[in-house]
């Protein structure tokens, strides 16, 4: 027998490891510990189990204890916590549902803990009404609790992805939702212009959705749960789930001399190696370097913990691998709708003095003469030398592949150029001859070049407007469905005949629906000696974040008033 590999927790990391482990080398004992009864299961698909997208419970468990043994070769004990390890003497300490408590030493040892929900200390939080999803046997519970009949309103408490995903699932399932978000928005990854489309999203789908207030506490009564928010609220519920993050389980490796960092994520170089000799951890327990920003930092995800757990059996196995950081690539169904990203967004550039550009197109996700063109938004960051630092996306089709081949180029260290350049493939179902990737990149180049100023729609909320002129360049009907307040219209077609109209010695800020017309425009402008900036994603931006006033309720009940966006050529009715 060669060697004697631990490996502590299954799931992505641990159970990637000890499979790539035993397909590199026959000779390794390979003993797998997992505190639960399940050691390898799709914990991605627990809310749409739940919801019952996903029929079959089995369909959820990817691997058993007697199929990995089988195939791999490999000891799998369940029900089997360990609970201490001695770095020097190289053992740990289990504590076993039928062994009782024992000691097993290692050559290597593998930690892939993963994390647990947090828990607040709020009053009345152990209510046994009170759920958090994590693992199958969370699920079980929930399962078991949304199938009883009489079952009426659930309480969903954060807006991150389990969060959403959960309200939405429980929305199927014929209950009443309430999700509620501590921060003034949800989904963490998005900045605030994108995500305000998912927000509508879910009102629009029935959710009941509470911004910028928390939780104060939780009283269960004799049928229900009563949730108490900071702002005095309440909201009787039948269930709640607890869905406001995680953290590290790392309690038993605090007194170990393994290195943790401050929030209790284990630390590790680039080949997954902790700072002790011979341990390696991997997945949502440890410390990560942003692929972006090259800071340590924790994004629990799935995708990473694979291949870390891979890189962890390379680097046991003699084979030399490093990994080179998480750009945070995911994405989320909202209902309809689809909401992806890669990358840094805005709130971390900031946070970290870093400085950045940024662009919004509005498009359609294929040829818009084609049918079912949906709205796709597509919002790319990038530096003063035009690397991409990040993108978010949202849209109803075609968002994974655009932020699929931006996030590839991020890890390739692209520029916007780059994205110009890229030959994507093109037919009328599936994209436009221009990709919306391509017009990111060109859009982006403009402005870097300086061929188009912009300013953002929340550098124009604070924009010292004195000595300029605010001037919208879509048709007339366009303008007479909604304008931003003072603005001056004159259509683009129209515009090289009117330039007298417009004064020389002013500033204009000028937008246009979705952005392309406003870019002719600023181009016409500026090459017949004005000085313009063309405010990115147009109206539809700005209306986005709230600041433009609404359309009075006699063209909002005028359902015969059709309009077509001159930039996407798509038929709205307004």
């Amino acid at each position: 027998m060669g060697k004697k590999v631990i490996i502590v927790g299954g799931v992505a990391g641990g159970a990637s490891t000890a499979a790539r482990l035993r397909r590199l080398d026959e000779s390794f004992e390979i003993i797998l510990f997992e505190r639960d009864e399940y050691i390898s299961f799709a914990n991605c698909g627990l809310p749409y189990y739940i919801g019952e997208t996903i029929k079959e419970r089995q369909n959820l468990l990817v691997q058993t204890p007697e199929s990995m043994h089988a195939r791999f070769n490999i000891d799998v004990r369940i029900h089997s916590e360990v609970i201490g390890i001695d770095v020097d003497k190289n053992t740990v300490k289990v504590k076993s549902k039928s062994k009782g408590i024992y000691e097993e030493n290692y050559d290597y040892l593998v930690l892939s803990p993963g994390a647990k929900a947090i828990k607040p200390d709020i009053e009345g939080i152990n209510s046994s009404k009170i759920f958090t999803l994590r693992n199958i046997s969370d699920t079980d519970k929930i399962k078991t609790m949304v199938d009883k009949k009489g079952l009426n309103n659930a309480v969903v408490i954060g807006g991150g992805y389990v969060g959403i995903e959960m309200a939405e699932n429980l929305k199927e399932r014929g209950l009443r939702v309430t999700l509620v978000e501590a921060a003034p928005h949800i989904l963490s990854p998005f900045d605030s212009d994108i995500v305000v489309t998912a927000e509508k999203e879910l009102v629009e789908n029935g959710i009941d959705l509470l911004l910028g207030d928390g939780v104060k506490s939780f009283k269960e009564t004799e049928h229900n749960i009563e949730v108490t928010l900071n702002s005095n609220k309440k909201i009787a519920a039948d269930l709640v789930i607890l869905a406001i993050g995680v953290t590290p389980d790392t309690d038993f490796i605090k007194d170990s001399g393994i290195k943790l960092g401050a929030k209790g994520h284990i630390l590790v170089d680039n080949k997954m190696k902790t700072s002790v000799e011979n341990i390696y951890a991997v997945g949502d327990a440890i410390e990560v370097v942003d692929f972006v920003n090259k800071q340590n930092t924790a994004i629990p995800l799935a995708g990473p913990a694979n291949k870390q757990g891979r890189i962890a059996a390379n680097n046991i196995a003699g084979l030399n691998s490093i990994y080179k950081g998480t750009q945070g690539t995911s994405i989320i169904k909202i209902f309809s709708l689809t909401a992806a990203s890669t990358g840094n967004n805005e709130r971390t550039l900031k946070r970290l003095n870093i400085s950045y550009k940024f662009i919004t197109i509005h498009t359609v996700s294929h040829a818009s003469y084609y049918p079912d063109a949906l709205p796709l938004t597509l919002k790319l960051i990038f530096n003063n030398e035009g690397k991409i630092l990040g993108a978010q996306a949202i849209g109803y089709d075609g968002v994974d592949k655009r932020i699929d081949v931006i996030a590839t180029a991020i890890r390739f260290g692209g520029s916007v150029s780059d994205l110009t350049e890229l030959e994507l493939c093109y037919a009328p179902p599936f994209s436009s001859a221009k990709d919306p990737v391509n017009m990111a990149g060109f859009v982006a180049e403009n402005v870097l070049s300086e061929k188009m100023k912009v300013v953002t729609p929340e550098e124009y909320i604070n924009y010292n407007k004195e000595n300029t002129i605010l001037l919208d360049v879509r048709s007339d009907i366009e303008f007479s469905n909604g304008h931003i307040e003072g603005a001056l219209n004159i259509p683009v077609d129209n515009l090289r005949e009117r330039l007298e109209e417009l004064d020389q010695n002013k500033e204009i800020i000028e937008y246009c629906q979705v952005g392309l017309r406003g870019y002719v425009a600023s181009r016409i402008l500026s090459q017949n000696g004005f000085n313009v900036k063309n405010i990115t994603g147009g109206y539809k931006s700005v209306s986005n974040l709230g600041i433009v006033p609404k359309i009075t309720d006699e063209r909002n009940n005028n359902s015969d008033k059709i309009v077509v966006d001159q930039d996407t050529q798509v038929v709205k009715r307004e």
